[in-house]
């Protein structure tokens, strides 16, 4: 397994600890979903992540302390849902899926 699939192994397998068990593996092994609209990358040493427009990064070392901001930021979403939410659901999703955010 390459350093960076290991990277987002491990960033996955935090997520999971913190509760964020909806994250995911995107194909490449490098991303990690965490939400529609948040999405973590790990690339050059550093896991980045970005929702809506607002880009962030993380120390790849850190894979612990990387998934409690996003975890932290995760749980802030879904308490609020932010405008531009329904704008990436419908881009992405098309018509609505009854309730579901």
């Amino acid at each position: 397994m390459c350093e960076d699939r290991a990277a987002a192994e491990k960033l996955r397998a935090e997520l999971h600890g913190l509760g964020v068990a909806d994250a995911y593996e995107v194909g490449d092994g490098l991303t990690v979903s965490v939400w529609i609209g948040l999405v973590v990358h790990y690339r050059d040493g550093f896991y980045r992540w970005k929702e809506g427009s607002a880009k962030r990064r993380h120390l790849g070392t850190d894979p612990a302390g990387c998934a409690m901001r996003v975890a932290r930021r995760y749980k802030e979403l879904q308490a609020d849902i932010p405008p531009w939410w329904d704008d990436l659901v419908r881009e992405l999703r098309g018509a609505p899926v009854q309730d579901y955010p």
